[in-house]
Order: C-alpha cells, then structure tokens, then sequence
C-alpha cells in the first residue's frame, strides 16, 4: 500500500512548478539533453516514492542510480540565467542539501557570476560550517562584482572568526582587492609570515600589485629573486611592464623568457602585442604573428584579438581584416576590436558595415561597442542616427554607470559641430573624469570656439581637484593659437618645465604650433631644437609654422633634414609641404613633392593633398593646370577643393570659370555661407553687380548670415577685439583720428585707396570712409595709440586681410617705424620699413 505523509506534499508540489522551467531551460543546450532527462526521471521517481526519496537524501544514497551531486554540479556550472539560478538553489533547499558546502559554495559563485552579490553574501551566511573554499570563494565573488573594500572586509572576517588558516588560494583575490599599496604591502607582510611568497600565483598577484601601482622596481625585484618561474610569472612581469608604458623593458624580459627555453602562451602574445603597437615596432609584431602560426596559436580568440588590434594600430587594416576573417569562433571582443580598428583608421562606412553584420549573427552591442558607435556617427556627421545612439544610451542607463560612455557622447556632438548638445551631456555626467574635460575642451577647439576651450580650462583649474594631463595640454593649447594668446601660452610653458611635461612630443609639438601661429616662429624653431625628433610630429610642426610665415624654402630644407635624418614622413608632412609651397608659390618645388610622395612613399593622395595642389597652381596663376588636376582625381572632389578653385579665379578675374566652380560648389555644401561671400566678391571686383546682387539674395533665401570680420590686438595682458565699422569702444574717437592722420601721411607717400575691396556700390569717398573702418585697420590705430613708440603689434583676424588694408599696412609699418604682425586666416604677414614678407602673394 502506498503511503503519503501530507505534511511533505506542499513541498512536492510547487517544486513541479518550477523544475519545468528548469529542464526547459537546460534542454535548449544539446549536450545536456541527456542530464535533464536523467533529472526528469529522479524527480518523477521521487515523487511516486516521496517516504523512500526523503530517507535516501538524509542518508545521502542515490536514487535510481542518478548521482545527485555530480550533475545538479554540471547544471549550476552551465546556468547562465538567475531566475534558473535561483530555482536550482529552491530545489537545493527543498531536498535538504543547503548545507553541502561544495554544492553551496557554486552557487556563492554562480550568483557572483551572474552579477547578484547579495545572493552570494546571503548563500554564505546560511552555510553552518564553512570551510577554506567556502571563504576564498567569497573574497574572490566580491572581486569579480568590483566590490574591493568588501572583499578586504570578508577576508578580515576570515581571519578573526573562521579558525582556519588561509591557503594560496586565498592571496591572489585579496591582492587584486587592495586599493592602495599601504594594504598591499601589509597583505605582502602576511604572504611572508604564512611563508607563501614563493608560491608562484602569490607572486604573479604581488607583481601585479605592485605594477598596478606604478612600483615596478619591487615588482622586478620579487620576479628576479624566484627561484622557479613559470609562463604565469614571465607573463605577469611582461604585462606590468606593459601597463606601465614601458615598452622596451617588457621585450627584455620576452627575450629574457625566449632564451630560458619558455615558449609563449596565449597570455603572453597577448601581452606583448600592444607592446609593438605602443613602441611602434611593427617588424616585432610581425615576427610574433609568425610564431603564433608556427605554433598554433592563430586560433585562440585572445590571440586574434590581439592581432587585430595591433594591426589596426599600425594602419594596417588588410592584415586586420585578414585575422578576423580565419578565426573560426569570434566573440564580442573580436568584433569590438575589428569595429574599432576601422573606425580609428577613419573609414566610418566599414565600421557601420561590420557593426551590421555583428548584429546579424547574433552578438547583441555592449557599451564597448557603443562607444565605437558614437564615434563613427560622428565621422559619418549623420545626426539623426546620433540622436538615437543618445536614445539607446539613455534606455539602457549607460551614462549613470559609465563615464566612458559620457565621454563619447560628448565627443560624438563635438564631431558633428553640436556643442550645445555636447555641452548637456557633460553637465548630466555624475563623474566628470580627465577626459571628460579634456574632449570637451578639444570640442571647444576644434569647433572654433576658442574662448569657450579656455573658460571650460580655467573651470576645471578652478573648480574640481582634477590635475591636468598630457591630453589637456594639448586641447588648450590650439585654443590659446587661435586667438594669439602668447602670453597665456608662454604661461602654460613654464608649467610645462617645472613638470617636465615639455618635452613629450605631442605636448612639446603643440608647443611649437601655439608659437608659430602666435607670430614668435624663432621661439618655436628653438624648443623644436631641444625636443626628440624620432617621429614625423614634430617635423610637421614645424614645416607647417615655416608655411603659414611664407619660408616655403626654408621648410623644403629642413623636409630634406628629416629625411636625412631618418625620419619617415606621413601624409601629414606633405601636406605641411604643399601648403608652404604654396603661401611661397613654389609651383615647381610644390609639384616634386606631389610627385615624390606618390612615387617614393607610396602615400595615396586625399582630398586634402589635391585641395593643397588646386590652392598652389591656382594662386599661381595656373587655372586651366588646377582644373584639369580637379577633372581627373580619383575621388569626388569635396567643397574645400572646388573653394580652393574658386578663390583663385576670384585673385586673377576668372569669372566663367568661377561661376562653373561655384555652380560645383554650392552642389556639395549649399550652406556654408563663406563660399557666397567669395562668389560675390568675385562679381563685386569685376563690376558685376546684378551678379552681387543674385548671390546675396541667394544666400538671404537660405538664411545664411555672412560672418562678421573681427581683428584683435594684445595690448599688456587684454586682448582688445575690434569689427568692422566699431564705433562703441571707449577709444573710437582717438582711434578714428588716429586714422584720420595715417591716412594723410599715407597719401603724401603715395598710397592710393583701391576702391575694389569695397563690395558695394557707392560713391568714392564713402568707399574711402568704408575702407577707414575695416577691422584690421582699427586695431593698427589702437594699437598704436595705446602702446610705446615703435614697439611691434601683434594683430589677429578670423578672415582672410583686406587687399587695401595690406598695403595700407606697409605704409604705416613705414611711417611709425614699428613691426606690425598680422596673422589672418591664411597666413602671417611681417610688416616693417614699409615691406611685407609675404612680398604681396598671398
């Protein structure tokens, strides 16, 4: 007769409930299929003989010859949800085996795994006795869940409470749990009293302790002074050295490796590779590449993704593409990483393509992967699509959990020109980091917005405890070039001596940049003198300072030291080259170096080279060679090369083929309202007035406005900004009759007004009135009024100098006796003894 005892039924009957689930759940993996059926029978076999079911648990025998503990082992090894988590824990529970600490302390790791700490904490607790793996897998669950003072917490508790004595198992998640080196030094104090220090995981984790901290000697000394070392502990000095910038060190300790007779692992290919890309040893690289062929490691995921990045590090986006095509299992790091490779590189279209694929194999996006997103939206300047990358963001609560998400957004709106977007989104950021600050400032930079960049700089100085770095230096200091800042640039340069930062060539080449675009080309040669010259960055620099003051020789000269001295140059430098040549019109030399470049270096022009080439022949006087150049590039010309075409024709009077280059123009960039303002002043010089007129009843249609001219001029420490026509400043009556005078002195010398650069049709004398009140010439006036007797002016203007102003400047560089350097939006001009460097081509 069968027997039932009620008071065991309701535990029975709800665990039908949810063991339905869990066999559902498991069967959905072919290799289990066998395991669920066998649980499947020892359920249904437990219930029919619940009284025989309930001894045999107690007594710890099986049921029907299932092996309980093995296979609920294998369940919780492969669960992968936490609702299944948690019911598989119910049925622990309900058969009476809560207490087994092998079974209870996988769960403490499986909730762990699966992001629920407090269910960990909570299955710990209700452990009775818990042994030594019970603690160490405790301490290690709070690691993995980021949860450190936790982690110390646990491991103290351990210590006072459990009576047992930690085992090397214990150390290396304590280790990785400080969060100073003050603790980590006092756990290292505890490794050697328990006498594990030549434990070789304890000494990988104290290795990696110490490097995290930047304690590389100490660290170098544990690894020297163990008597074994196996691959973990070569791979854990290569990646300290790694981590901490220093590439050179980690391939001695690599070949220091190699020449023991260790061969490298997965880990440790994976650890140098970065190595190459960081010291820009591509031959290294390349070599690791063949011994991870020839040893069979092509196929480890790591490996891949290692290789992927270094290529695309180096430009090498074939050979990246090449890696990711033969791996056999890709996981979402490797299609992060072949992303992210084509979206550094600057092909965005490639990117979005990849980023298409990924989802349609089934790899759903993490934030990683967002943020590539952001950045290639941006590339694209495609603001609609950004707008709901900001919307998936926002769903998902990424920018409350993750700064680097913040950054990219911020960076992302800085890119497609939408500051005020950017702007909003730093100020919701709950943590502003570093680099939050610093990509707002390059935003600010980059979008012309000068003042903005140094406002948000001397905010974050004055308002967060945040210390500049390598990267602010080099988003303020553009911003400091552009508005002629000299003496808050000299300023930032001391700072940058006292801190040794002065020499970093980036920080040093923007450096070099802020002094030659501030007028002091001779401070800019000098640092460029004292700083390291292995790379092509500072040599650009300095080409392209020597281009905008008109020494195109002088920048071919020193084109021809860097070669001699080894150095490889870029597309970067001949653009530099192309544009010195062309403020000199060096036609001649300028078509050597298009040439040279093509033929001896393989650089595949872009747009900007051709832009470079249009502006060199067409400011020479060269318009059918510049259009004939335009006729057969490879690629669609962009509005900047049909600009370039454009200008050109309006200098020399062409004005067929300026109409046919602006009818190009407006095709590609119908909202720029500067390329207006120039087909309109090309009317304008050739008389054509119902030609001035369309144009600007065009661009009113549009609702274009044109940009105001502005000059300024530094005078002390204030920098005085003047637009055409001022009649508010304190000084307007003293600065016009300044003028008043000049102009009088001028006369007597010869100068004549020419009246062309007045784009409207009036009478002469209000066209001389008119001229009087260009921007440029009321900051001279101020200039003069306001500083000693011959005493150089410094003067600066967001657009290209007025042709009557630039010979007007010559004469009263000639009557004052003083030096008058003028920087427009093209170029410097040195006016002195009545002559300009730029000897009138520019």
């Amino acid at each position: 007769m069968k027997v039932r005892l009620p008071h065991l039924m309701p535990l029975f009957t709800p665990m039908y409930v949810f063991t339905s689930h869990i066999c559902a759940h498991f069967q959905t993996q072919p290799r289990l299929v066998s395991k669920v059926l066998s649980l499947q029978r020892w359920l249904h076999h437990a219930h029919a003989t619940p009284i025989h079911f309930h001894k045999s648990i107690k007594l710890g025998t099986s049921t029907s010859g299932f092996d309980f503990d093995f296979n609920f082992d294998v369940l919780i090894r492969v669960c992968r949800d936490i609702n299944i988590a948690k019911m598989l824990h119910t049925l622990l529970i309900v058969l009476g085996k809560a207490q087994d600490v092998i079974l209870s302390t996988k769960l403490v790791n499986l909730y762990a795994s699966l992001g629920d700490i407090t269910f960990s904490r909570s299955t710990f607790n209700q452990l009775q006795r818990k042994n030594i793996f019970s603690w160490n897998s405790m301490v290690a669950a709070y690691v993995r869940s980021c949860r450190r003072h936790e982690a110390l917490s646990c491991f103290n508790e351990f210590l006072l409470v459990s009576g047992l004595r930690p085992d090397f198992y214990t150390f290396p998640p304590v280790l990785k749990a400080c969060v100073n080196l003050i603790d980590g030094k006092k756990i290292h104090c505890y490794v050697v009293k328990l006498g594990f220090e030549r434990d070789v995981f304890v000494a990988a984790s104290l290795i990696n302790l110490y490097s995290r901290f930047g304690a590389l000697d100490v660290a170098y000394e544990l690894f020297d002074e163990m008597p074994d070392r196996d691959v973990g502990m070569w791979n854990a000095m290569i990646s300290a050295f790694c981590q901490n910038g220093n590439a050179d060190e980690a391939l001695h300790v690599l070949n220091r490796m190699r020449s023991e007779g260790l061969k490298m692992d997965p880990v440790t290919v994976s650890s140098v590779l970065p190595v190459c890309a960081q010291s820009g040893d591509i031959v290294s690289g390349m070599l690791i590449h063949l011994y991870v062929i020839k040893h069979g490691l092509e196929m480890d995921v790591f490996v891949s993704n290692a290789l992927i990045n270094v290529y695309s590090k180096f430009g090498r986006l074939g050979d990246a593409q090449r890696v990711f095509d033969h791996m056999e299992v890709r996981d979402r790091v490797s299609w992060n990483s072949i992303i992210a490779a084509y979206e550094q590189n600057d092909d965005p279209t490639t990117a979005l393509r990849l980023f298409k694929e990924m989802q349609f194999v089934g790899i759903q996006p993490e934030f990683l992967t967002i943020v590539s997103l952001a950045s290639i939206f941006g590339q694209l300047s495609d603001r609609r699509i950004s707008s709901s990358i900001h919307g998936f963001i926002i769903r998902h609560e990424w920018l409350e959990k993750d700064v680097v998400i913040g950054n990219a957004l911020v960076n992302m709106y800085a890119k497609l020109g939408a500051m005020d977007c950017a702007c909003t989104v730093f100020e919701q950021l709950p943590v502003k980091d570093i680099i939050s600050w610093n990509t707002l400032i390059t935003g600010y930079t980059q979008n012309g917005l000068a003042s903005e960049a140094i406002d948000a700089f001397n905010m974050m100085e004055e308002c967060t405890k945040i210390i500049p770095t390598q990267g602010t230096w080099v988003s303020i200091l553009p911003a400091y070039s552009h508005v002629g800042a000299l003496q808050q640039g000299m300023k930032i340069h001391g700072r940058l001596i006292k801190n040794c930062l002065y020499k970093d060539v980036f920080v040093a080449t923007s450096l070099i940049d802020m002094y030659g675009k501030c007028g002091r080309l001779v401070d800019g040669m000098s640092l460029f003198n004292e700083i390291p010259r292995e790379t092509s960055v500072p040599w650009n620099a300095i080409i392209s300072s020597l281009g905008i003051h008109g020494d195109g020789e002088v920048a071919l000269q020193l084109f021809k030291d860097m070669l001699a001295e080894g150095v490889e140059p870029d597309h970067i430098t001949f653009i530099s080259l192309l544009s010195a040549c062309s403020h000199s019109g060096l036609v001649n030399e300028g078509e050597r170096c298009f040439d040279l470049m093509q033929k001896e270096y393989g650089i595949k022009p872009n747009l900007r080279h051709y832009g470079c080439m249009v502006d060199l022949l067409g400011r020479a006087g060269y318009l059918e060679k510049a259009y004939n150049l335009v006729s057969s590039m490879s690629m669609q010309p962009d509005a900047s090369i049909w600009g370039a075409l454009l200008s050109a024709c309006r200098i020399h009077g062409n004005v067929d083929l300026g109409t046919f280059a602006s009818s190009r123009l407006l095709e590609v960039d119908s909202e720029n309202v500067g390329y207006y303002v120039l087909l309109s002043n090309m009317y304008a010089n050739v008389g054509k007035w119902e030609g001035v007129t369309k144009v600007r009843s065009l661009a009113r249609g549009r609702g274009l406005k044109k940009i105001p001219g502005w000059s300024s001029v530094v005078v002390g420490n204030i920098v005085e900004v003047f637009y055409t026509g001022n009649q508010t400043h304190p000084k307007c009556t003293e600065i016009y009759e300044e003028l008043r005078v000049l102009a009088s002195k001028m006369k007597s010398l010869g100068y004549v007004p020419d009246y062309s650069f007045v784009l409207q049709d009036v009478e002469d004398d209000e066209k001389e009135q008119i001229l009087m009140s260009h921007c440029e010439r009321l900051a001279m006036a101020f200039g003069i009024i306001s500083t000693p007797p011959r005493s150089p002016i410094r003067i600066f203007k967001n657009l290209r100098v007025c042709g009557d102003c630039h010979n007007a400047a010559k004469f009263i560089s000639k009557i004052t006796e003083r030096d008058i350097i003028m920087r427009d939006s093209n170029r410097f001009h040195h006016f002195k003894h009545g002559i300009c460097s730029c000897g009138d081509y520019w």
